[in-house]
């Protein structure tokens, strides 16, 4: 799972914990639609920042040479290393709304993974239960902040689109100010600030003939 990666990789650093993220992700996602509107899949592909690229490959013992290549070999061995535990209350860092009500997805599915420019970029999809596409909603956040994705870019396919909203930063630093007077020193490690930083995704669909 993600969060056991990054806490493996960053242990040894001498972290202050606080707002702001210490792993950056720049993320692409694709909404799968089929011929009746409804969603069926997700597949998101995360860049991952060349800091914690580097911790996790030194912590798994990959690209010994240093070369920034991986072999098969190590590509196979790497698959899924951000998924591997999935802890009660976590749900992927990716949230779906429609029709109004929560959607829980399924479990991702490490797809493929590779080194490319010293960051390691690995796509994952996910499985959605059949729901309307038309005004169907998604933000990807981590609920801690830890970690920081950053919305590259958003396709649907079929007869719909994706409108993006960015997060308002002001309403995030207003949130943040508010824990800092509530929350004691040892409850603001697991403070959940991060869907004030999401991007909000809209589906839209074109009207059926």
């Amino acid at each position: 799972m993600l969060r056991t990666a990054i806490i493996a990789g960053l242990a040894a650093l001498p972290t202050t914990l606080g707002a702001h993220p210490h792993v950056f992700v720049d993320t692409v996602l694709n909404v799968v639609v089929d011929d009746q509107g409804r969603i069926t899949q997700t597949e998101m592909t995360w860049s991952y920042d060349e800091l914690f690229t580097l911790l996790i490959l030194e912590d798994e013992g990959l690209d010994s040479d240093a070369d920034g290549q991986l072999t098969d070999a190590e590509r196979k061995e790497l698959l899924g290393f951000d998924f591997e535990v999935w802890p009660e209350g976590f749900e992927g860092d990716l949230y779906l709304e429609a029709q109004g009500e929560k959607v829980e997805l399924g479990h991702p599915v490490s797809t493929e993974i590779d080194v490319i420019e010293g960051r390691i970029v690995a796509t994952h999809t996910r499985t959605v239960p059949d729901v309307p596409a038309e005004g169907a909603v998604f933000r990807q956040y981590d609920p801690t902040y830890y970690v920081a994705y950053t919305l590259d870019e958003v396709t649907v396919s079929g007869e719909c689109s994706a409108d993006v909203a960015a997060p308002d930063p002001d309403a995030g630093e207003e949130a943040l100010a508010q824990a800092l007077t509530e929350a004691s020193e040892d409850q603001f490690e697991v403070l959940e600030l991060g869907v004030h930083y999401a991007d909000t995704i809209m589906v839209t669909c074109a009207p059926s003939s």
